[in-house]
C-alpha cells in the first residue's frame, strides 16, 4: 500500500482519481483549496476513507505538511478556463505556475518515487492538420478569424483537415491558461528529473461525467451545457458549432493516473489522455439535450468568436495504449446517459451568460 497526495483532490477529476485510489488499497491524502468557483457551497463525493486537507497550492508550509510520508503525489490543482484565463491573468499564473513551483520546492526537501501532473490539450492550441498534398501541418493557427469563416486554410486558400493530435505535435500557446499548463508540465518533467524523482504528465482533453461543476461557468462545455438545460435555457455554442474536440470520460481519466503511476517506461513521459473520437460541439449540445429529455431546446448557436479558442483539436492516444496501456472503456452514449441521470438529481446556477458578458466587455469575444 503507498501513501498518495492528490493535490487539487476534492475537485472533479480529484475525487474520481481519490476513489479508485482507495478501491485498489493505497492510502490517499487529499489537498485542496475549495474555492468557491468550483466547489460552490458542495464539495465534490469524497471516499470516507481520504484524508482531506485544506489549504492553499502557493502556501509552502502547508504543501510541506501534506507532503510528510507520501510515496507519490498527482498534481491537478489548477484554475481551469480558457476564456477567464485571458482576463485573470495573475490569478492562473499565480496559481497554477507558481502553485506548482511550490509544490516542486517542497519536493526537493521530500522527494518521492513519481508525481504525475495533469497537463492539457490546451497546450497544443490548434491540432494537427493535413494539407490537399497529404503533408501533416502542426503550426496552424488562425491570427484573425472573420465570422462566417471559420475553417483553416493553407497559404494558397485551401481547406486544411483536421488530423488526430499526437503528442509530437508542437505546442500553440493560444490562451493564458495554455501558456501555464505547459510550464506546469514543463516545470515538472525538468524539476523532477533533476533531483531523482520520476515523473509523467498526462494532457486531458475534453473530460466529463458525474460530479462536475456545474455552476462554473469557465469549466468544460459539457457542465456549462447542463446548467442551461438544467434551468430550461439553450447551451450557448460559439462560431458554427462545427469545432470538434474529444470528449472522454472521467472514469477513464482516472485509470490513466492509476496506470501513469506505475508504469515503468513512462518516466519522464508525456501521454495524451482522450477517447479517440471526435465530435462537433453542436452534436454535443444536441445529444445532451436528448440524454436529459430535454430535446426541445435547441442550442443557440452566437455565431462569435472567443479569444484564445481554437478551431479543431482531439486526441491520437496511440502512446498511452502503447505505453501506458490505456483503453477507454465508456461508450460516449452510455456516458451522456449516466451524466444525464446524475444531473436529474442536481441543481445548477446558470452562469454563462455572466461569463459570456464578462468577456465581451473585455473585448474577447468577436
Amino acid at each position: 500500500m503507498a501513501k498518495i497526495l492528490i493535490t487539487g483532490g476534492a475537485g472533479f477529476i480529484g475525487s474520481h482519481v481519490a476513489r479508485a485510489l482507495v478501491a485498489r488499497g493505497d492510502d490517499v491524502r487529499l489537498f485542496d483549496g475549495l474555492i468557491d468557483q468550483v466547489h460552490g457551497r458542495a464539495s465534490a463525493s469524497l471516499p470516507e476513507d481520504a484524508e482531506l486537507m485544506v489549504g492553499d497550492i502557493r502556501d509552502a508550509r502547508r504543501v510541506a505538511e501534506a507532503l510528510e510520508g507520501v510515496d507519490a503525489v498527482i498534481h491537478l490543482a489548477a484554475e481551469v478556463g480558457v476564456g477567464q484565463s485571458m482576463y485573470a491573468i495573475e490569478r492562473y499564473v499565480g496559481v497554477n505556475d507558481l502553485g506548482t513551483a511550490v509544490l516542486l520546492q517542497a519536493l526537493i526537501e521530500r522527494p518521492v518515487r513519481r508525481v504525475v501532473v495533469a497537463s492539457s490539450m490546451s497546450i497544443y492550441g490548434e491540432g494537427l492538420y493535413q494539407d490537399a498534398e497529404g503533408r501533416a501541418v502542426e503550426d496552424a493557427e488562425r491570427s484573425t478569424v472573420t465570422p462566417g469563416t471559420w475553417d483553416l486554410l493553407d497559404c494558397a486558400g485551401k481547406p486544411l483537415r483536421p488530423m488526430p493530435t499526437p503528442e509530437w505535435k508542437r505546442p500553440a500557446l493560444a490562451s493564458v491558461y495554455a501558456l501555464t499548463k505547459y510550464v506546469q508540465e514543463r516545470l515538472t518533467l525538468n524539476v523532477c528529473g533533476a533531483y531523482g524523482m520520476e515523473s509523467v504528465a498526462l494532457r486531458l482533453f475534453n473530460v466529463y461525467g458525474p460530479g462536475q461543476a456545474l455552476s462554473n461557468p469557465y469549466t468544460g462545455v459539457l457542465a456549462i451545457f447542463a446548467a442551461r438545460l438544467l434551468n430550461g435555457r439553450p447551451p450557448l455554442v460559439f462560431e458554427d458549432g462545427r469545432q470538434r474536440r474529444d470528449f472522454v470520460h472521467v472514469s477513464d481519466v482516472a485509470r490513466a493516473f492509476l496506470l501513469a503511476l506505475d508504469a515503468p517506461a513512462a518516466d519522464g513521459e508525456v501521454y495524451n489522455i482522450g477517447s479517440g473520437e471526435d465530435r462537433s460541439v453542436l452534436q454535443v449540445a444536441e445529444s445532451l439535450a436528448q440524454a436529459m429529455n430535454r430535446p426541445q431546446i435547441a442550442p443557440e448557436i452566437t455565431g462569435k468568436f472567443r479569444t484564445g479558442d481554437i478551431r479543431h483539436c482531439f486526441a491520437d492516444i496511440s502512446k498511452a495504449r502503447a505505453e501506458l496501456s490505456f483503453a477507454p472503456s465508456v461508450d460516449f452514449t452510455a456516458g451522456l446517459a449516466e451524466l444525464a441521470e446524475w444531473l436529474a438529481q442536481q441543481h445548477a446556477v446558470d452562469r454563462a451568460e455572466e461569463a459570456r458578458r464578462e468577456l465581451e466587455a473585455r473585448g474577447l469575444v468577436a
